[in-house]
């Protein structure tokens, strides 16, 4: 069975890292895909030779691996704890932990043998779990998924992105089913009225989120939450993060989770 971690056709194959986020960037991804680490730095001639063929293989093996760049010259404490001696110098981070290395400006026939060394071709599951991630509508993406898992059935990651699109569906679902009721005007006066009408503000909140204002939906449920200390609080919380997985503006979704977070504490 191949069990080589992919990523989505859309995401990023290749990026810049530093001191700061190369735990995350490197280290902790390379759990989800191969990471193909280049230490270079600007004054080294046969970096510049490697570096732009490293890129044109991360876009060629289609998400099988993807490569951070990282200038040594910018990030003294990585290149230490790698205990770095000449550049360029590139490692493959699996789990974790390096795998595998060579020095030098190696052509490109001798780095396709490296990397398929560790790094196999997608499998016909693979390849679907692929597909759903870049799948906007949750009912296909749980198709691809399910079989996907017909393909694969002790495939890990496919068990946790089919509960995971699973849950989207039924909440989606939820969402559409829901009928908001009560004139917008009417409900924001008993509001006005009575600051504490609780079930004012989950009429109106889902009002606004059915007309695609989750901006206000959410200020409507954290008013809950400001204002309750019991079960409408949960009820409020839950709510937004239900909503969370359908509101279409990341930026929205961010600052509501901020702040729900800050509330909540």
């Amino acid at each position: 069975m191949n069990t080589t971690p992919t990523i989505g056709a859309g995401a990023e194959v290749s990026f810049d890292v530093s001191d700061a986020d190369f735990e995350t960037t490197v280290l902790q991804r390379s759990f989800q895909v191969p990471v193909l680490l280049d230490c270079w730095a600007p004054w080294c001639g046969p970096c510049k030779q490697l570096k732009p063929m490293l890129e044109k293989l991360a876009v060629a093996y289609e998400g099988r691996f993807v490569l951070a760049k990282l200038n040594s010259d910018e990030c003294p404490q990585v290149a230490g704890m790698l205990g770095l001696r000449s550049i360029p110098h590139v490692l493959l981070f699996k789990d974790g932990q390096p795998v595998d290395q060579f020095t030098g400006a190696l052509p490109e026939s001798r780095i396709r043998a490296f990397l398929d060394a560790h790094v196999q071709a997608p499998s016909p599951a693979q390849l679907l779990l692929r597909q759903a991630a870049d799948e906007a509508d949750h009912a296909q993406a749980v198709a691809m998924l399910e079989q996907a898992q017909t393909l694969d059935p002790r495939e890990p990651a496919i068990t946790r992105a089919l509960a995971n699109r699973a849950a989207a569906l039924k909440a989606q679902q939820d969402f559409e089913a829901l009928r908001p009721a009560g004139d917008p005007a009417v409900l924001q006066a008993r509001l006005d009225a009575n600051p504490r009408d609780h079930a004012a503000r989950f009429d109106l909140a889902a009002i606004q989120a059915h007309a695609g204002d989750f901006a206000a939906a959410f200020e409507q449920l954290l008013e809950v939450v400001l204002r309750d200390k019991a079960e409408q609080r949960e009820a409020a919380r839950l709510r937004m993060v239900e909503w969370f997985g359908l509101c279409p503006d990341p930026a929205v979704t961010d600052r509501a989770r901020r702040r729900l977070s800050m509330y909540l504490n």
